[in-house]
């Protein structure tokens, strides 16, 4: 009995001791995850949220002249409330720009995800040959930089070293086509890459019971491949929605070589202009603010539209 109670005592006091250890060693367990997080975490604060932050307190304020003189004292920095914001939504500029934007986004999302799709759906059929290189090839225009492509593709539309004389792909009314063309030819490859990846993980079970029924390769992509890739459709649509809104490095190239490409043709080009060019950080800020907030209630709002037929919810 005397051993039976000693080995008990001795087990208790291990379980005490093995208790406390991990008690003792609970709050390193604890700490280390935020550790880790902490460079992320610093990243984020100084280049996402103090930039917003400091956009969002630029938009509030303005610059006051008193009196006639030039000297430092004259000018000060007001507060002005949503003055700014009142401005940048009643100019007539943006909102021109918001209209050239919308169709350069109608044709750029139509055309880049129907071809993105068709690719993909193309490579990832059983019959297709030399699948690899074709990934290359369709995905290698992605790799150029957009002022790179932008530039590339100024040469071949100016008239003087364009290989379609007579055609000026620069005119006020081909100028949008022409900039698509670059946005469908740099984007069609990723977002072919990103549906191409889902069909790879579907379970080849699934085509092989279609063909047992019947179905033809033309009836399995249209019946059994789009339906599951929605969510990834999906997914490239808002990217490129987003990508479209914020349309930049294209016109930004292409101005100077025609007078049909104004300095506020997209919204981000008059915040440039406002900003760097007339030196009004609080109207550029207030701008900003505005076409963000846009960017995302028409982002949202497309996945309001679409949830419930893509993901499947009630």
């Amino acid at each position: 009995m005397r051993s039976g109670e000693r080995s008990s005592q001795t087990r208790a006091a291990a379980s005490r001791h093995d208790t406390g250890r991990r008690g003792k060693a609970a709050p390193r367990g604890t700490v280390a995850p935020y550790l880790f997080l902490t460079p992320a975490v610093a990243l984020f604060a100084l280049f996402l949220a103090l930039p917003i932050g400091y956009t969002v307190y630029l938009s509030l304020r303005r610059t006051k002249v008193s009196g006639l003189g030039l000297g430092r004292g004259a000018r000060k920095e007001v507060f002005v409330g949503l003055d700014n914001y009142a401005a940048a939504v009643s100019d007539g500029e943006l909102w021109a720009g918001w209209l050239r934007g919308l169709a350069y986004g109608a044709v750029v999302l139509s055309v880049m995800l129907g071809l993105a799709l068709l690719f993909a759906l193309l490579l990832d059929s059983a019959r297709v040959r030399l699948a690899r290189f074709s990934r290359i090839a369709i995905f290698l225009p992605y790799a150029v930089p957009g002022v790179v492509a932008s530039l590339m593709w100024g040469f071949l539309y100016l008239p003087s070293t364009s290989p379609l004389p007579g055609v000026d792909f620069l005119a006020a009314s081909t100028v949008l086509y022409s900039m698509a063309n670059i946005a469908v030819w740099g984007g069609t490859g990723f977002n072919m890459l990103v549906l191409y990846t889902t069909l790879r993980a579907i379970p080849q079970s699934l085509y092989e019971a279609a063909r047992i029924d019947g179905a033809s390769e033309l009836q399995i992509a249209v019946r059994v491949k789009i339906p599951i890739l929605a969510p990834a459709i999906v997914l490239t649509t808002v990217f490129s929605i987003i990508a479209t809104i914020q349309v930049f490095s294209e016109p930004t190239t292409l101005k100077p070589l025609t007078a049909t490409i104004s300095s506020t043709w997209s919204p981000l080009m008059k915040i440039y202009r406002d900003a760097f060019v007339t030196g009004d950080l609080y109207s550029a800020a207030a701008t900003s603010i505005v076409v963000a907030g846009i960017s995302l209630v028409l982002s949202f709002g497309f996945l309001r539209v679409v949830r419930n037929r893509a993901f499947g919810e009630a």
